[in-house]
């Protein structure tokens, strides 16, 4: 049966890191795509594209890619990571469910796709784009070391423009 990329892109506020999963499922061969946005959930989205012999079009209101995303400065968020499992930190995706939960999250349809992918979309950004994620450390409302960072000043920066690299 034909598929379309509509059928497979998540609904906004969704991982774009999902793409791969449902990419996958869905049997789509060979998608094409306009993303709109060149953040990282664009670039991600693009990327993802890519990585499985599509073609996008990438479309953001800048000059150049990289949105709020680049100026992130903590790191990125992710449960039952590589890195987690190496420095043998117990976590969980139930664990970070409920800590996001606690923190006043609206949707836990939602809660749950983010911190369920949250893992496999980190160990991603380390293994496709050799991004390093060794450091860990516990912030404000989590009950577990999770957010992943480098050893460079602006991690949000550092994985935005990996990502941008790649789709050029």
């Amino acid at each position: 049966s034909s598929h379309f990329l509509s059928d497979v892109i998540p609904a906004p506020g969704i991982s774009w890191l999902n793409l791969r999963c449902l990419h996958q499922a869905s049997n789509v061969m060979a998608a094409q795509a306009i993303v709109v946005g060149g953040g990282l959930a664009g670039v991600s989205a693009a990327n993802s594209v890519l990585e499985f012999g599509g073609k996008v079009v990438l479309i953001d209101k800048s000059a150049f890619c990289g949105g709020n995303s680049t100026k992130a400065t903590s790191g990125i968020n992710g449960a039952e990571t590589k890195t987690q499992k190496t420095k043998k930190v117990e976590d969980s995706v139930d664990l970070f469910t409920s800590d996001t939960l606690k923190g006043g999250a609206k949707k836990p349809e939602l809660v749950k796709v983010l911190c369920g992918n949250s893992g496999p979309d980190v160990d991603w950004l380390v293994d496709k784009f050799d991004l390093d994620m060794s450091l860990l450390a516990r912030l404000g409302g989590h009950s577990a070391p999770r957010t992943h960072r480098g050893k460079e000043r602006f991690p949000g920066m550092t994985i935005t423009y990996a990502l941008i690299q790649m789709v050029e």
